[in-house]
């Protein structure tokens, strides 16, 4: 377990490599694999259970990223914890590299699920949590980070509804709530709330934390992992680009790749120092 102090810095450092990858490729998405980062941070470095060079482990705990467009935040774990090496981080959705713009369960078996089109990542889960239920071998729990935009999607309240009714205690889910989706803020385009009590209502242990408060973060996902008799749900509140200033909360920024000078002040910023 790293302390809160390192698990800061990497935090840090899943945004710069991930603005980075995005930028060398001309391509991605910075808004929300920036929101994401402390999340994506506390699972891989604080709470998942995986081997490095064995992703097909039979115990590692499950990680579906719903929100599959943001997955440079995830490249950009692995490469910190050693399962990727950083030249490879420059093939950023190049055609024959490993790592596309979305996840690439085939190429990269890293990757739990492909998970391009928005909606399917919780119904992924709950299938991954209720084949748990039939390992008389493997003990693990999975995990689904879902947008906010994308609880939009009708499938999702299916999936919500079956891991209440089933009771799925070994799963988790996490909407990075950054409120703000493709074109606009999610409350103009298709508002979700109120959206813990939909799913308190469906069944879930529900909580709400600041999505950049890594002790919050923490904290919750061990009280997630607490109740044995249902699905734990954390929404997250961030902000749409978090880190950068002229990123954040502007849905300019949801799939465009900085330019070199916005890269270089968006890593300054980052860092705290001075851009030349």
């Amino acid at each position: 377990m790293r302390s809160i102090e390192e698990l800061e810095a990497i935090s840090r450092q899943l945004r710069i490599r991930s603005l980075r990858m995005i930028a060398k490729a001309n391509s991605g998405h910075p808004g929300g694999s920036l929101s994401s980062a402390e999340l994506v941070a506390a699972l891989y470095f604080g709470v998942l259970n995986y081997r490095v060079g064995d992703p097909t482990w039979a115990a590692r705990d499950r990680f579906v990223l719903s929100k599959g467009h943001c997955v440079p935040v995830l490249y950009a774990a692995l490469a910190e914890a050693g399962a990727l090496e950083d030249e490879e981080l420059e093939t950023l959705r190049m055609i024959d590299s490993r790592l596309q713009g979305h996840p690439d369960h085939v190429r990269l078996p890293y990757m739990e699920a492909a998970t391009g089109s928005l909606g399917q990542g919780l119904s992924v889960a709950v299938g991954m949590a209720l084949a748990e239920r039939l390992d008389t071998e493997n003990d693990y729990r999975t995990y689904c980070l879902l947008g906010d935009g994308e609880l939009q999607a009708g499938q999702v309240w299916e999936a919500a509804m079956s891991g209440g009714k089933f009771g799925l205690g070994k799963l988790t889910a996490i909407v990075d709530y950054n409120k703000v989706q493709l074109d606009g803020y999610v409350r103009n385009i298709m508002d979700l709330e109120p959206l813990p009590d939909k799913f308190t209502s469906f069944g879930w242990h529900t909580q709400e934390v600041d999505g950049h408060d890594l002790r919050a973060i923490l904290q919750a996902l061990e009280n997630g992992a607490a109740r044995e008799d249902r699905p734990s749900m954390i929404i997250a509140h961030t902000v749409k680009g978090k880190g950068v200033s002229f990123m954040e909360d502007t849905a300019a920024w949801h799939g465009k790749a900085p330019t070199a000078d916005e890269l270089e002040r968006a890593v300054a910023e980052i860092t705290g120092t001075q851009a030349a």
